[in-house]
Order: C-alpha cells, then sequence, then structure tokens
C-alpha cells in the first residue's frame, strides 16, 4: 500500500475517517519530521470547534461527567473530539489509562473520536501536545472538542490556555474539594459542577463556592463572568443538560464582549511560545555537545562568574550560530 501523502490524510481526517485522525495526532505526538507540513495543512481548517475544559481532583467523576456530556451532545447531532490526558507510564511513555473503560459506550460511535495522550511529564495537567492534537480534531470536523485533563490539582491551571470554557469538577466528601478552589481553581473556572449531588454535603459544598465567587467580584472591574454553579449526578446523567445549558450562556458572554477571540488569542500566543521554547531547547542540546556550555558552567562553579552573565554569553552564543 502506498504511504499517503500528508493532504490526502487531512482530506481524509475532514471525512470523518478515524485512522487518518489517530495518523496525525500520532505524528503531533512524536513530533514527525512532517509536522510543519501538517499544521500549515490544518490551519485554514481550523477555529470552529467549541473547545470544553474538564478538570478537577482525583476521584471527582471527571471520566463519567465527560461521557454524561459526549451523550448528551451526540443526542444533539454534533460530532464530539475527546482528548483524555493520562499520567505516563515511567516505562513506556503511554498513558496508564489508555482503555477509558467508562467511555467505552462510544467507541462503535463514528460521531466520536477518543484519544488518550500520555503527559509523558509535562506538569499542568496537560500533554506538551494536546493543543496540536486540538487542532487536528478542529480540523477533521468535530463541533465540540473535549479537554479532560489530569487530576493534578493546582497546576492543572494550563487547561485554560486551551479551553474557551472550564469546567471545575467538586463533589462533597472529598476532603479538599473546595480547599483546592481556594488554592487557585477558582480562578480558573467558568462553571462549577458539584457532582455526585446525591451524596450528604453537596449543598454546602455549594454554599461555600458561592460565597467565594462574591467575595472573588467584589475584588474585580468591569465586566466579569460569574461562573455558574452546576449540581450532578453524573452516573445518572442528572444535571448534565444544565451542565451544557451553562457552557452555552458561558459561550454567548464570551462573544457578546470579545473574550472568545480574546481567548483564542491567548492560545495562540502560547502555542507558538512553547514551539518557539523547543526550538531554543533543541539548540541548547547542541551546544552541551560543544564546549561552550560545560566552559560556562565551570566559571560558574569555581565562582569566576554569575550564572546570569553566563546565560548572556549563552544567548549570544545562540545567536550567532
Amino acid at each position: 500500500m502506498a504511504k499517503q501523502s500528508i493532504p490526502e490524510l487531512i482530506e481524509q481526517a475532514r471525512d470523518g475517517r478515524p485512522r487518518a485522525v489517530a495518523r496525525l495526532i500520532s505524528m503531533v505526538e512524536d513530533a514527525s519530521p512532517a509536522l510543519r507540513e501538517v499544521a500549515a495543512g490544518l490551519a485554514p481548517l481550523t477555529g470552529n470547534a467549541a473547545v470544553i475544559g474538564i478538570t478537577g481532583s482525583p476521584g471527582v467523576g471527571k471520566s463519567t461527567s465527560t461521557s454524561a456530556l459526549v451523550s448528551l451532545l451526540r443526542k444533539q447531532g454534533k460530532r464530539v473530539g475527546v482528548l483524555a490526558v493520562d499520567p505516563s507510564s515511567p516505562f513506556s511513555g503511554g498513558a496508564l489509562l489508555g482503555d477509558r473503560i467508562r467511555m467505552q459506550d462510544h467507541a462503535l460511535d463514528d460521531g466520536v473520536y477518543i484519544r488518550s495522550m500520555a503527559t509523558r511529564g509535562h506538569l499542568g495537567g496537560v500533554a506538551s501536545a494536546t493543543g496540536q492534537a486540538l487542532r487536528v480534531l478542529d480540523a477533521a470536523g468535530c463541533d465540540v472538542v473535549l479537554i479532560e485533563t489530569v487530576g493534578v490539582g493546582q497546576s492543572e491551571v494550563d487547561v485554560v490556555s486551551l479551553a474557551d470554557t472550564t469546567l471545575v469538577l467538586l463533589a462533597p466528601g472529598m476532603g479538599d474539594g473546595v480547599q483546592a478552589a481556594k488554592a487557585g481553581i477558582l480562578e480558573v473556572a467558568d462553571v462549577f459542577v458539584v457532582n455526585k449531588a446525591d451524596r450528604d454535603g453537596a449543598d454546602q459544598v455549594v454554599r461555600d463556592l458561592k460565597h467565594m465567587i462574591s467575595l472573588g467580584r467584589r475584588e474585580r472591574e468591569g465586566p466579569s463572568w460569574r461562573p455558574e454553579i452546576v449540581p450532578t449526578v453524573a452516573n445518572r446523567a442528572d444535571g448534565v443538560g444544565d451542565v451544557l445549558t451553562a457552557i452555552e450562556s458561558h459561550r454567548s458572554w464570551l462573544t457578546e464582549h470579545g473574550e472568545l477571540e480574546a481567548r483564542r488569542r491567548h492560545r495562540a500566543e502560547r502555542e507558538i511560545e512553547a514551539i518557539a521554547l523547543a526550538a531554543l531547547r533543541a539548540e541548547m542540546g547542541d551546544l552541551r555537545g560543544g564546549d561552550t556550555l560545560g566552559e560556562l558552567a565551570a566559571e560558574v562553579a569555581g565562582g569566576k562568574t554569575d550564572p546570569y552573565a553566563a546565560a548572556d554569553r549563552l544567548i549570544a552564543t545562540l545567536r550567532n550560530t
């Protein structure tokens, strides 16, 4: 079988062929030499998908909630992509939770594409290749892309750089559910989802969130979105429709106030920055093979110069190469 060209792969992805989507995302994850051609081909086809980030501490029901949202979106006739960012195996680098058992109900639905991605040591709950994988699903015609992140606490704020709307899931009885919000997730959430709302303590979580939101609004000037709080019981799909309504309300607000364009511009800035930094790190790696970095390190270790001056000289070397 002849090897497919990049334009052929992109065209097949546009037609909803899962193998083509899978190959393109694999090229992204593996930093294929053809990645620049892939990115150039995808660029005119992106910008249409609504991107929803789903984050929260382990055990709050992120995968169950994601599955319930997918079911409801499919009933509305929408094509859905799911990027499930999982912890990496320390041995293979692969996603430890790759089977995604809770989402197997959608495995045979050709209107749903689910991909587990390994963090590969990348902090912030989102794999470093997730932004490019998001572009693949967007170009492949997904109406909505859900990004479910690793439950690593406050570091998950990185999801905001990718999502139009971010859902933060909490649950009663988790011990540190609202404390996580106090630690910084409060600023991340566009919608709070209090899952397992049939359990004791759910009303208290809602009250605590309302109090914190009211305190946060007092510190802000100008128009600001007031995060909505939606109780759900995801394993019964109770309240999931209300979550979608809250997402749609937030999207309308973003559009009305010009924030949707601003968020997407910020996302592009982060993408460009990440690619540029990766290129610089590669050049730094080349320098490690030579004498410059070692000589500078010896000078710093011996007290002959300071690390800032050494870094300036290193940057000057990179500029002259």
